[in-house]
């Protein structure tokens, strides 16, 4: 599915996101945890790769810490929809029925 683009080998540290910034360098930013104050975060280059993005295609960190690539889910086939089951009417009396027999048991 994903093919290496770039090898960095990044060892990637719990508690940062990493990622592939606009200049497609390999990047990371600090994750949001409780008692941390939301909005932006300070970004820190990691490793500079260089890359060049191309449209359609989503760059990422793969396990080895080498930056990949996959092609992007775009439009789906129109048609094949899920038929859906019509439900049964259920009966009032049936159900009045049942909530007598209930209450007669106890």
């Amino acid at each position: 599915m994903a093919e290496v683009v770039a090898r960095s080998g990044v060892k990637k540290e719990s508690g940062y996101l990493y990622f592939v910034d606009k200049n497609g360098d390999v990047a990371r930013a600090k994750m949001s945890r409780a008692g941390r104050k939301k909005g932006k975060t300070r970004t820190q280059v990691v490793a500079r790769t260089g890359v060049k993005k191309v449209s359609g295609y989503l760059y990422f960190l793969d396990q080895n810490g080498n930056v990949a690539r996959a092609k992007m889910a775009r439009g789906r086939k129109r048609g094949g929809k899920k038929k859906t089951m019509k439900r049964k009417a259920v009966r009032k009396k049936a159900a009045r029925a049942s909530k007598r027999k209930a209450k007669r048991r106890r």
